[in-house]
């Protein structure tokens, strides 16, 4: 047999063919013939066995390798759930933990959810804000023995007396209440109700202040009064009858004083359709103050915690998000890169003394405002370093906000909120 070119197959076929066929054919049914190259000095039963020795391989090596897929698949899916989980864990976490508060919505949803819920403030906590209710109650009481005096009237002394009594009889519920904890006779149950019960006799005494300090209105400039959020609810806010126009740039410009801790809460948010977080002005926690604009949000530096007076400033502008914040007539910070080019949307719906998850409402009580806020004015320019310490200095030439002018005729008020002569400028003149 003539021999054909190096490693062809033809003769050996050829010659084995006729030989093979009818055996293969009977032994084993359908049959194929798998082609292997040998060389012309090569054995020819070594290359068949190695042949079907690397399909045996390969195909063990493919069953391998699927094996492998499938356990790394397996494996995949366990870490995914276990990352829900946990998860899952870390999202309760930070709705229970106050010394651990998320970070700002949208960055209330501050979309963050600035704003998930925290627990309940712990009960050392609630008496605590107890006491500054009823010792700003006591405040009050001082202030319109002055004004009888002045405008002596024995209704107003009979009803001064009333209320006298009513925060004395608050006291000694309070009092009785450390009491019971203390001695941990308060069930957590009986512990609610008792709350809502101090709370529901302080909301009433809150209206009979504010029905007696109505008195004073007449005395007094339109402009001259100031807001109390004396506990921390989710029903005890302002709300500002006008909308915001579409601005480019603006300045908002408050009083403000508050003690409460961790965090003040929201002065005040500025909600459109589709966007909780339009505008807002948040301490929440332990983070510091923060502003938020379309859910981008600026730290801003203030120190203002200590329960006295302070005129806090900031003003913004669209073009580059460049931002200024003043505190007391000082500029104490500014930035950029603060939602540049997003004009504030017009027909939103502007909130004191809450943080706004939908238009309007959505209130959550661990980010209510507790404090006091006065001359509240909005304007769609920025101000000058110069007109932002006039009013700091309560000038007699301060400007009103050309947009949001702080009068009683533009606030209504909800859930216990309450107005009163405001001192703050009478102190520094």
């Amino acid at each position: 047999m003539a021999a054909g070119p190096p490693g062809s197959l033809v003769p050996l076929l050829l010659l084995l063919g006729p030989a093979l066929g009818p055996a293969l054919g009977q032994g084993l049914g359908q049959t194929r013939f798998v082609c292997t190259s040998v060389p012309l000095d090569g054995d020819v039963c070594a290359a068949s066995a190695l042949g079907t020795g690397s399909a045996e391989e390969l195909k063990g090596t493919v069953l391998q390798l699927r094996e492998t897929v499938l356990q790394q698949k397996e494996t995949i899916m366990n870490q995914k759930e276990t990352i829900r989980e946990l998860t899952a864990k870390l999202g309760r976490c930070e709705s229970q933990s106050v010394l651990e508060p998320g970070e700002a919505k949208g960055r209330k949803g501050f979309a963050k959810n600035t704003m998930g819920d925290l627990s309940r403030p712990p009960a050392a906590e609630t008496l605590s804000q107890l006491g500054q209710t009823l010792q700003s109650l006591k405040t009050r009481l001082e202030n319109l023995e002055q004004f009888s005096r002045m405008n002596s009237s024995s209704q107003t002394n009979n009803l001064k007396d009333i209320l006298q009594n009513k925060i004395d009889d608050l006291e000694k519920q309070v009092l009785s209440r450390v009491n019971s904890l203390e001695e941990g006779k308060l069930s957590p149950r009986n512990e609610s109700e008792e709350r809502g019960k101090i709370e529901s006799t302080l909301t009433s005494l809150h209206q009979r202040i504010s029905d007696l300090e109505k008195g004073q209105k007449d005395n007094r400039p339109p402009d001259r009064f100031q807001l109390t959020f004396p506990l921390r609810t989710n029903y005890m806010y302002a709300k500002v009858k006008k909308s915001l126009p579409e601005m480019y740039a603006f300045s908002i410009c408050m009083w403000i004083k508050s003690n409460a801790s961790p965090g003040m809460g929201t002065p005040f948010s500025y909600a459109v359709p589709g966007q909780a977080n339009e505008l807002v002005l948040i301490e929440w926690g332990n983070n510091p103050m923060e502003i938020l604009i379309n859910d981008k949000v600026a730290k801003l530096p203030f120190v203002i915690n200590d329960g006295k007076w302070h005129h806090i400033c900031v003003t913004w502008t669209t073009r580059d998000g460049v931002w200024e914040a003043y505190q007391d007539g000082t500029q104490t910070g500014n930035g950029e890169n603060l939602a540049p080019y997003h004009p504030i949307k017009p027909q939103g719906v502007l909130v004191l003394g809450q943080e706004q998850d939908t238009l309007g409402g959505g209130f959550d009580a661990t980010q209510a405002f507790m404090g006091e806020l006065a001359h509240f004015n909005v304007w769609d320019r920025k101000l000058s370093p110069g007109e932002v310490y006039g009013l700091a200095t309560c000038s007699s030439k301060a400007l009103a906000g050309n947009v949001i002018a702080w009068a009683e005729s533009n606030i209504d008020i909800y859930g216990g909120a309450t107005k009163w002569t405001f001192e703050a400028c009478r102190q520094l003149n």
